[in-house]
């Protein structure tokens, strides 16, 4: 018989930053819901690299990284710009906290 192997289970708090225990998870989970955000925006309207750096005032290196999900050098500030620069209004709504959770937290919605 071979021994038995306990696995232990940790539910996921919803941000695998967080989970992690990355630094400024909550920033984290942001940027890369805006950048995967910028992707899709990206891949739709059938955009070069080349193409979608133009549009955004980046070189296409740049462009690499961000769908690549590098967002080394990439802030909150310059991402939602270039969702601005590809024609997105973008809203940032600030409300209460569920009295349920301990801390308020950043969430990234995209519209279809």
């Amino acid at each position: 018989m071979s021994p038995t192997k306990s696995i232990t289970l940790t539910e996921s708090t919803g941000n695998v930053f967080a989970d992690l225990r990355v630094e400024s998870a909550e920033e984290a989970l942001a940027k890369a819901e805006l950048a995967h955000a910028i992707s899709k925006i990206i891949a739709k309207r059938h955009l070069t690299q080349s193409n979608a750096a133009r549009r955004l005032g980046i070189d296409q290196p740049k462009v690499s990284a961000l769908v690549r999900g590098r967002l080394t050098g990439f802030s909150i500030d310059r991402l939602l710009r270039f969702l601005v620069a590809l024609d997105r209004d973008v809203e940032i709504v600030i409300k209460p906290k569920p009295r349920r959770r301990a801390a308020g937290r950043v969430n990234v919605i995209a519209a279809p």
